[in-house]
């Protein structure tokens, strides 16, 4: 294994884990919103959180609001660029599924180098301003009631494109290896490469869905 290949797989393990590790965020995502929406409906609890409200100045239920959205962002921010590796987003190219893996290769390899790297780069560069400015702007909540440090949520923003990048940097590692690497530099590329269609899967599809055509055809 060549040192581009070295550092394709240090890069994917980052965004794995990162994508991955974010992922049990969503455990107390579930919690956060079930127990704002069931104290918010039980005149007990409602009542409670009121007058502590009024006491203490915070907003229980504010903060619940604030903590659901910020909980969010950091799921969605830090998967991006494990959706990348795993290849989950979706892919809208009708034209690019015909194509060999040599010439899927070079669609992708180009458009990473042309559309991907600038985006990214901008956005991590950008969001980092932006968590700056907020940083010294002291800036909260829109809610006096809510959590404060907004800061925080916004540093996920440059940290989320930045996973990303490291994805797009290895899947671009692992492209140039399979396109002008040796014989066995090219063959461990393909094999971590998630970028490829399953024509095997392409075909049966467009079996089923030439089968239901038929059957639609036959019922009317």
């Amino acid at each position: 294994m060549n040192s581009l290949a070295s550092l394709a797989d240090a890069l994917d393990r980052v965004a794995r884990k990162a994508g991955k590790g974010i992922g049990w965020v969503i455990l107390p995502l579930i919690f956060v919103i079930m127990f704002d929406v069931i104290t918010r409906k039980i005149d007990t609890t409602r009542l409670f959180f009121s007058e502590f409200t009024v006491n203490y100045g915070y907003s229980i239920s504010t903060i619940l609001q604030d903590l659901q959205w910020h909980f969010h962002a950091m799921l969605l921010m830090l998967t991006f660029g494990f959706g990348y590796l795993a290849n989950a987003h979706v892919r809208v190219d009708i034209f690019r599924e015909m194509l060999s893996k040599r010439r899927q290769a070079w669609m992708e390899l180009i458009c990473l180098i042309v559309l991907a790297v600038p985006f990214l780069a901008f956005m991590i560069v950008y969001g980092w301003d932006l968590m700056a400015l907020s940083w010294h702007q002291g800036e909260g909540s829109d809610s006096m009631t809510g959590i404060d440090y907004r800061y925080v949520i916004k540093a996920f923003v440059p940290l989320g494109f930045l996973v990303a990048m490291f994805a797009v940097i290895a899947t671009l590692l692992r492209l140039w290896n399979f396109l002008f690497g040796n014989e066995e530099a090219s063959d461990y590329a393909r094999t971590k490469l998630e970028i490829f269609t399953d024509h095997a899967e392409l075909m049966k599809a467009k079996e089923a869905a030439e089968r239901a055509l038929r059957e639609n055809g036959d019922g009317a």
